[in-house]
């Protein structure tokens, strides 16, 4: 039965990522403002909503390995799995402030926590060092937005607007909803199985359920590929990755303080290798093509291999 309702979550994830792409990108065109921002701000923070509710869940009920694997679990799987398939529907076009500014910020967050987490513990002001970076970034990424009003939306096809904003409203919230929904459904019912293959917590929280709860930026950045809205699909992933440590890693922590020795370091220089590869990529051309994406969906292939041959 379990493997029923995966399928059906599917399905709502799909339709919700459909919605919110459509909403997202015809918001963007209302307001000016680049879909590249509304890909790094708006959706992503969307998407991400499943990880900061399991995360938050999990340090509540004192369950650390799953808090901190989700997270980074999530971050190896964006860009590994969604930018690999995404890259391979349709090479994904760079924008400058994706190679200048955010993915750079996206490697430095990971090598960040893969310092303060060398002890095996988040504590309450490493959390607040965390919020703080993120109400900086995203109080930037708006400055930005503003000062540099209708720069970088060219080059791809025009957006298509619906005839009221409020469609544009009802379109992103419904998205999310499934998004959340859809994610959540997927979630509890793969946990079920992986329990019952005797999996631990650690490896659960890094492989099943980080996977689960990218299922809306795998969906929304799947559906922007397919749309061939490169900046939606790899700026979700990118603001997705910098906001599953800054954002839920921070709130998590001003919780309960998040401790584990289930998560080693290895798990972190995957992370951050993966994000490296990624702005290096970024710097030897303009696009992610689709070899570059198979290369991707290798690194996190080896990964999966490596944590279910040392379990």
């Amino acid at each position: 039965m379990e493997v029923v309702w995966l399928l059906i979550s599917l399905a709502i994830l799909y339709f919700g990522a459909e919605w919110l792409v459509s909403g997202a990108s015809s918001f963007a065109a209302r307001l000016g403002v680049s879909p590249l921002i509304i890909g790094l701000t708006i959706v992503s923070i969307g998407t991400s909503a499943p990880e900061l509710v399991v995360s938050v869940k999990a340090a509540m009920n004192g369950q650390s390995a799953i808090s901190i694997g989700n997270v980074l679990g999530s971050n190896l799987f964006n860009v590994g799995i969604i930018l690999g398939i995404s890259a391979l529907i349709y090479p994904l076009a760079v924008k400058r402030q994706l190679l200048k500014l955010d993915t750079p910020v996206m490697v430095l967050t990971s090598l960040l926590f893969l310092v303060l987490f060398l002890d095996g513990k988040i504590s309450i002001i490493e959390a607040l060092i965390f919020i703080f970076l993120f109400v900086a970034y995203l109080a930037y990424l708006f400055l930005t937005s503003v000062k540099n009003k209708n720069k970088e939306t060219g080059g791809e096809e025009t957006i298509k607007k619906y005839k009221h904003w409020v469609i544009d409203v009802l379109l992103i919230a419904s998205g999310l909803v499934g998004l959340i929904y859809g994610s959540n459904l997927l979630v509890d019912n793969a946990v079920i199985i992986a329990q019952k293959l005797g999996m631990s917590e650690a490896l659960i929280g890094l492989t099943i359920i980080a996977a689960g709860t990218s299922m809306p930026e795998l969906a929304t950045s799947v559906v922007a590929a397919l749309k061939k809205r490169s900046d939606i699909a790899i700026g979700n992933v990118v603001g997705s990755n910098i906001f599953n440590i800054l954002l839920i890693l921070g709130v998590a922590g001003l919780i309960y303080p998040i401790e584990t020795l289930d998560i080693n370091v290895v798990d972190s220089l995957f992370v951050v290798g993966v994000g490296a590869l990624l702005w290096f990529f970024m710097k030897i051309g303009t696009r992610i093509r689709r070899w570059q994406g198979a290369i991707f969906l290798g690194v996190y292939l080896v990964y999966f291999y490596i944590k279910f041959a040392t379990v």
